[in-house]
């Protein structure tokens, strides 16, 4: 199974630059994501790997073939990279059965009857749609148009499977399922996925790795859980986490034992204490980004006194907005709880990790706990 390595791969459409000095290694049978909102990059880049698109510079390999060089001027054609596409639309024929759609690869590449028959059969089972096999379809829901399209993409075996949104016209409850099945699919067909999306739901739930985008760039490229706890930049940690994260700005000054005194808008301090040292002067800009899970409320050993203007129950979990200090901040509490508007209640940050950023740069300088609040 292969490894794609992109070396400085840049894609202009005139002066737009659509993918800036784009370097990442997709690891053999890594499930990646490209993540981003629209017009970042993403869609560009997967059509970039495929051989759809050409790039303006740089370099592509797959399993240790160069199927791309500005430099050396080879441009390996899409059907020969070995990989297989599946598009957001299915692309299935109409006017063939589930069946034939299948086949129809395998027919082209001159496979005998019988293999054609034992394969396709395979795949019927591995996508559970063998009662569909002689459906036009027409005939067919959204979710098993979808798995007739996947089974026909992996029919040929191709070494790397290229998905560009592909769940994004189905309902979110078939959204779901097929995100179970691309998982147990990437298990079973030990293959390599690289996958689009703006969701970033999909993006964490599916992922080894995410390779998140804004503009052409790459902001972070990590294993999902490692951007969401440890975001490189202000955008990552905005983009990635619903409820938004809570991004506060303040100034910070030493103090003797290490930490950081963080004086935020509207006349909060915090006592911060980094995971690691960083050099800044008295007076920098900060910004603190604070996770809803981590901002406790109604808890009898709280930190300081809030006021809740916002709280949206979903019986498995609430959606809090606290109001403190003239700051509202993002809080969610698991459980079937509710709040009434407007009531004072106890808010805490004691369990929470935060991540400290550079408000000049946005980039993450460090990690810490919240050891004490004032000024409220």
């Amino acid at each position: 199974m292969p490894e794609i390595v992109l070396k400085h791969i840049t894609k202009r459409f005139g002066k737009f630059v659509a993918v800036d000095d784009l370097n990442m290694v997709i690891d053999d049978r890594a499930f990646v994501t490209l993540l981003g909102p629209s017009g970042c990059g993403k869609t560009t880049t997967l059509r970039m790997i495929a051989g759809l698109e050409t790039p303006t510079e740089g370099e592509i390999t797959i399993n240790g073939k160069v199927v791309y060089s500005s430099v050396e001027g080879i441009d390996v054609p899409s059907s020969k990279r070995d990989v297989g596409f599946l598009f957001q639309n299915y692309a299935l024929w109409p006017h063939m059965t589930v069946y034939k759609n299948i086949s129809f690869g395998l027919e082209n590449l001159k496979w005998s009857k019988t293999d054609i028959d034992e394969k396709v059969k395979e795949l019927l089972r591995m996508l559970k749609i063998e009662e569909f096999a002689g459906r036009y379809p027409a005939e067919l829901s959204g979710g098993q148009q979808q798995r007739v399209a996947i089974a026909r993409t992996l029919a040929t075996g191709p070494k790397v499977l290229f998905m560009d949104e592909p769940l994004s016209n189905l309902d979110a409850k078939l959204r779901m399922e097929m995100r179970t099945e691309l998982k147990r699919l990437h298990r079973e067909t030990d293959s390599t996925f690289v996958y689009v999306t703006h969701d970033q739901l999909e993006a964490m739930t599916l992922s080894t790795k995410v390779c998140l985008m804004k503009n052409g760039l790459l902001q972070q490229y990590d294993p999902p859980l490692e951007v969401y706890r440890r975001p490189a930049n202000t955008f990552v940690a905005d983009f990635v986490g619903s409820p938004n994260i809570n991004l506060v700005p303040c100034a910070g000054s030493h103090t003797d034992d290490g930490c950081v005194d963080l004086r935020c808008e509207g006349g909060l301090s915090l006592r911060f204490k980094p995971s690691s040292a960083f050099d800044f002067s008295d007076g920098a800009n900060f910004i603190l980004g604070l996770r809803p899970e981590h901002i406790e409320i109604g808890r009898a050993d709280a930190m300081v006194e809030g006021q809740i203007l916002s709280s949206l129950p979903s019986g498995m979990e609430t959606i809090v907005i606290a109001g403190l200090s003239g700051l509202h901040l993002n809080s969610v509490m698991f459980g079937d709880l509710d709040f009434p508007v407007g009531s004072k209640i106890g808010i805490g940050f004691g369990s929470g990790i935060f991540n400290l950023f550079d408000a000049a740069t946005t980039g993450n300088l460090c990690q810490g706990k919240i050891l004490a609040v004032s000024g409220v």
